[in-house]
Parts: structure tokens; sequence; C-alpha cells
């Protein structure tokens, strides 16, 4: 049976005063089930702050709208790590990460960060389950007074007070004067890229322009086991067909703008056609061919491939297949003449994975 590949919107799983956590439910998009991904938002408002949790999948963390502060605790690690985030910024989050966010006080805007990671390994494939350590869901919430008080060497009245004083769950603001650690400059070597900062993988102009994220430019990503990627196209632009060639699945959030895209599966089949925009995610299934044209506004993705170092093959542009295949296997393939062979052969040589409208 075919499973409905229509981008969706996500929706409010908790929240209050202090921001909102969102979600993307595989019950309303099964290809997170079965790819087993998962894909979440946390909004923060001005003095918002995510309480430390961690979580049973692997992920990549996108700052898609303001700055702030993330605090990460790495596995067996004796310190925190003290990161400042802005619009732009990529972290690789592994296995066994405790993580807190802050949006600051005087911040005009919301601190809007995206997660997108592997639940293969989760509790419920296609979606995180998310453990905080404090407030009215924490985990010792769930031990006695005795386990917790003998944990933590208190008195069992002083051990049920600490537990219970913080009544929110997930998200709380801070009252005006609460302070939190201020960034390290230091804690963001190999914890944190800036996709709209780094150096372009690819530049065309009139075209489009990539940032791919790997072992390279981040190391964690490895321990992630994921690749990822920021494109930007211009208006109208077009992305060539291609698909991932080492058996991945495509992960793709709109950032902003808006377009149309068409997927094709086995047997020549479009399995998608629709127009996407701001907000919405997608997933492309597993050697399928996708391909994107943007509107007059241009158009962001950011999006996951679950292999750390992807692989693509691209069946347009110079560096497509088309331009490698002997001109008597293109000929014998489509069933046509020479002079459509080399008509064909004869277009987009300058032209790479981006072409810009005529």
């Amino acid at each position: 049976m075919a499973v409905d590949l229509t981008p969706r919107q996500p929706t409010k799983a908790y929240g209050g005063e202090g921001g909102a956590y969102y979600e993307w439910n595989p019950a309303e998009l099964p290809m997170l089930g079965v790819a087993s991904i998962g894909a979440a938002k946390l909004s923060l408002a001005a003095g918002g702050m995510s309480l430390p949790s961690y979580s049973d999948s692997a992920k990549v963390a996108y700052v898609l709208q303001g700055k702030g502060t993330c605090g990460i605790v790495l596995p067996e690690a004796t310190k925190e790590k003290v990161v400042s985030v802005k619009e732009g910024d990529a972290l690789a989050l592994p296995f066994g990460v405790l993580t807190w966010w802050h949006n600051t006080p005087e911040s005009a805007t919301e601190l809007v960060v995206l997660f997108l990671g592997d639940t293969s390994k989760g509790h419920k494939p296609g979606q995180f389950t998310n453990f905080q350590l404090t407030g009215s869901s924490g985990i010792f919430t769930g031990f006695s007074t005795e386990f917790v008080g003998r944990a933590w060497d208190l008195k069992e009245d002083d051990a049920a007070k600490l537990v219970s004083t913080q009544t929110a769950s997930g998200i709380v603001k801070l009252t005006a004067g609460q302070k939190l650690p201020e960034p390290i400059p230091e804690d963001r070597k190999d914890m944190a890229l800036n996709c709209l900062e780094a150096k372009l993988d690819v530049d065309i102009p009139n075209g489009g322009r990539v940032v791919v994220l790997n072992t390279a430019n981040l190391p964690l990503v490895k321990e992630v086991g994921l690749g990822a990627d920021l494109v930007r196209i211009d208006a109208h632009s077009m992305c060539s067909p291609g698909f991932s060639c080492d058996s991945a699945y495509q992960v793709t959030y709109i950032v902003r703008g808006s377009g149309r895209v068409q997927v094709v599966g086995p047997d020549g089949k479009r399995v998608l056609e629709t127009r996407i925009e701001g907000g919405s995610l997608f997933i492309v299934p597993r050697f399928h061919v996708v391909s994107k044209i943007a509107d007059a506004s241009g158009m962001e993705w950011f999006s996951i491939i679950t292999t750390p170092n992807p692989i693509f093959s691209h069946l347009a542009g110079k560096t497509s297949v088309w331009k490698a295949i002997s001109p008597e296997v293109l000929e014998a393939a489509f069933n046509t003449t020479p002079d459509m062979e080399k008509l064909f052969r004869s277009k987009r040589l300058d032209s790479e994975i981006f072409f810009a409208p005529n």
C-alpha cells in the first residue's frame, strides 16, 4: 500500500508562558514511522527556558530563528558546555546528551529550534521521547523520597521539597532577576556550525547555494549517524532531479519561501506533486527521485539524510549520469536519433544542480 507523502505542519505537544514544544506525529505523517525519523520544534518566548532533558534518539538541531543559549552535557563529561546559538546554527546531539535551552529576557524574538533525528532505537518509531530531569513530569517525581534522599544524600523532607518545587513541565519562564550561565566562546568549537556563515559547498549565481554538514565540519555528526544540509535557491530556480544513492531517506523542512515539489518512485510513478511552504516537512523514500522549483520568493530548506556522509546522484546538469553515459547507450536507451542525442548532451553543460530560469 502506498504511503502518504503529503507535507505536514507540526502540532503543539505542550507549553505555557515560557514557550511551546511542537512535534510531527507519525499518525499524520506515516513516513516518519517508516523511516524511523523524529521531527520536533521548540519555540521559547523571551525569558523562556527548556528544562534539562535527554532523549531516546540522536538528533541534529537547527536554529530557525532568534538567538540564545544551549547547555550541553556530553556523556561522562564533568562540566557542561554553554554554547551561544543564533539563527543558522546546527548542532549534532548524540545519544545520552543532556541539554537545556534559554531565550534571553531582553530578546525581541522567539528562539525557535528544529530537531530532526533517528528514532530507530527509540521507544516510538517516528517520534522522540524526551526525559525531563525536573518539573512535574521529571524523572525524580517517580522515585520514592527514600530513594531520592539516599541518592542525593538529603533528608527525605529536603528531597521531597527539592523534587516538588518546580511545578511546571518541560518549559518555564524565568522570573525577573534569575540568571543562567553566560556562553563560553571556546565551548562552540566542534559543537555548532553556522550554516549561514559557513563556506559554501555549492554556489551557483542566480541558482542556489548549499552548505553540507558532515564529519569534516561538525565532527559529532559521526556519532549522530546523520548528514544534513542547508539549501537556498533563488526565485523560480529549479533543483535538479536526483536521489540518494546510499539507501538513505531525505527529511526536508522548509525554512522559508515556497514552491513546488515532485517525487517519482518505481515504475515511473509520480508519488508526490504538491506545493510546499515555510514550516512544512516531508520525507523522500529511499532511491526515489525528487525535484523542486521555487516560487517568486525563492525557497530555503534544511534536510537530514540518514547517513553521515551522503552521496547523491543527479539526473540533470553537468554532473548528471547522462554526461557520463556514452552516446550510443543514450541513443539506445531513449530510442532516439544521433541528432537528438547531440542536442540533449549539448544542454546544461555549465549548470550543476540548480537551474536558474531562462
